[in-house]
């Protein structure tokens, strides 16, 4: 796996299969996610990471403790 961020772009980029072909993506909001032949996640991007990730912290400080 290789997570790089691209500042100049504002993406996030999560690579999890670097050796899987991409065949195709599905777009929903602020996600593109690149999958390979067989359906199986090779890349995401995040595209305004750095409002997502900003979203992400706040919401993860406002979040009640879990008692496992």
């Amino acid at each position: 796996m290789r997570i790089s961020y691209d500042r100049g772009e504002d993406v996030l980029t999560i690579e999890l299969d670097a050796s899987a072909p991409i065949d195709h993506a599905e777009h929903v909001g602020a996600v593109i996610l690149h999958l390979s032949p067989d359906d199986r996640p090779v890349l995401i991007e995040i595209l305004h990471a750095s409002e997502f990730l900003s979203s992400l912290v706040k919401a993860s400080m406002r979040a009640e403790p879990v008692t496992v």
